[in-house]
C-alpha cells in the first residue's frame, strides 16, 4: 500500500490518481493550522473514491516549525520554514504515521525526482523536469532512510501536463490555492511578533556610523531596502544583522555582495568525501540562480563556500544547496559571519 499526502489541491490529487491506477492507495491529510483544512481533502478523497485519514499535527507544527521561525528571526536570522517542515513534519511525523497505518511508501505532490543508484547504493535527488516548479531545494535536508521510503510521482511531469490531464479525466476543479513559502502567515510575517518585546537598537553603516534606530532585529532581513526609515540621499540596504550588539548594519547596494560564506548542519545526499574540497553550483535561496563555487571543509562540520563571482544578499539562516547539473549533492544552513563585518564585505 502507498500512502499519498494530499493538501486538497491539484498536484497531490493527481499524484494520488496516478498511483491508484497501479497500487492500493491510502490518502493522508495533515492538519497543521487552527482552521480546518480537511473539507478540501475530503472532497478529493470522494472524487477519487479513495480512503482518507486525517492526521492532526497542529501542536507538532507549531512547536517544530512556527517556533523555529520566530526564534530564528529573533536571533537575527532569516529562516526557511519549508525546509524544516519537510524534514520534521511531512517526511518526519507524517511518514511515521503512514508507516504505522501499514504503508510501504509515502508519496507527495512535490516537483522533484528520486532515483536509486546501484553504484553508490544511494537514493539520489534530482531537480524536477519542470524547472519552474522544481522543489528540490526544499528537500535537500532529507536523510537516506527517508529518501528510501518516499515517492515523487510528478517529477517527470510539467504543471501544464497535469492540468491538462486532470481536465481530461474530470477530476477538477479543486480550489486549493498554490502553496506559499510561508504557509502559516497571511500577510506580513511581522504579525507573529506583535506581542514580542524585542529591544530597539542602533542602525549603523558598514563603517560604524550610527544613522538611525531599529525596532527589533526580527523586522529586518539581509537585502531589505524598504522600511528602514533612513534619509541619507541614496538607497541603503540591510547588509547584516549583529545580534551580539543588537545592531542592524546597513550599506550601499555594492556592500550586499559576498564572495564567501560558511555553512553548517550539512546533509550530503550524494556520497562525497566531507574531508575533501569539491566544486558545485550553489543556490542560496529558492529563486536564486545557482552560481559556481568551491566548497572547502573547515572542520567541525563547517564548510566554506567560495564563489567565482560575488553573490548578492546572502542571508544567514537560509540554506545553501549544492548541485551538479540536476543532481542535488547536499546542502546546509548559512551561518552568520563573525564581526567585524567589513572584513567579508565585497566592495569591487
Amino acid at each position: 500500500m502507498i500512502a499519498v499526502a494530499i493538501s486538497g489541491g491539484v498536484d497531490s490529487a493527481y499524484a494520488a490518481w496516478l498511483l491508484s491506477r497501479t497500487h492500493r492507495v491510502l490518502l493522508l491529510h495533515a492538519r497543521l493550522f487552527p482552521e480546518d483544512t480537511s473539507p478540501r481533502a475530503r472532497s478529493v478523497a470522494q472524487a477519487l473514491g479513495l480512503p482518507l485519514e486525517i492526521i492532526d499535527l497542529r501542536e507538532d507544527f507549531a512547536r517544530r516549525v512556527i517556533c523555529y521561525f520566530r526564534e530564528a528571526y529573533l536571533q537575527g536570522l532569516t529562516p526557511n520554514p519549508c525546509v524544516i517542515c519537510n524534514r520534521e513534519i511531512k517526511f518526519g511525523l507524517l511518514l511515521e504515521a503512514a508507516r504505522q497505518l501499514g504503508a510501504e511508501k509515502l508519496a507527495t505532490g512535490h516537483y522533484a525526482r528520486l532515483r536509486y543508484d546501484p553504484a553508490t547504493s544511494h537514493y539520489l535527488l534530482y531537480k524536477a523536469r519542470d524547472l519552474q516548479k522544481d522543489q528540490s531545494y526544499f528537500l535537500h535536508q532529507l536523510p537516506q532512510e527517508v529518501l528510501s521510503q518516499i515517492l515523487f510521482p510528478l517529477g517527470d511531469l510539467s504543471k501544464e501536463e497535469i492540468l491538462r490531464e486532470t481536465a481530461r479525466i474530470g477530476l477538477f476543479p479543486f480550489t486549493a490555492p498554490e502553496s506559499r513559502e510561508v504557509c502559516f502567515v497571511r500577510g506580513d510575517y511581522r504579525e507573529l511578533f506583535r506581542v514580542v518585546e524585542a529591544p530597539e537598537g542602533e542602525m549603523v553603516t558598514v563603517n560604524g556610523r550610527v544613522v538611525g534606530k531599529h525596532r527589533g532585529l526580527f523586522a529586518y532581513t539581509v537585502g531589505q531596502r524598504r522600511g528602514l526609515g533612513l534619509r541619507l540621499g541614496k538607497p541603503y540596504y540591510v547588509v547584516a544583522l549583529d545580534p551580539e550588539h543588537n545592531r542592524v548594519i546597513v550599506g550601499e547596494k555594492r556592500h550586499l555582495l559576498r564572495r564567501t560564506l560558511r555553512v553548517g548542519r550539512v546533509n550530503f545526499l550524494y556520497p562525497l568525501d566531507p574531508e575533501r574540497p569539491f566544486e558545485a553550483a550553489v543556490r542560496l535561496r529558492y529563486r536564486h540562480r545557482e552560481a559556481p563555487a568551491r566548497i572547502e571543509p573547515l572542520g567541525g562540520g563547517i564548510f566554506r563556500v567560495i564563489f567565482e563571482r560575488p553573490q548578492r544578499a546572502v542571508a544567514p539562516g537560509q540554506f545553501a544547496v549544492f548541485y551538479r547539473e540536476d543532481l542535488v549533492l547536499g546542502g546546509g544552513e548559512i551561518l552568520p559571519e563573525p564581526a567585524p563585518f567589513p572584513s567579508w564585505i565585497s566592495t569591487p
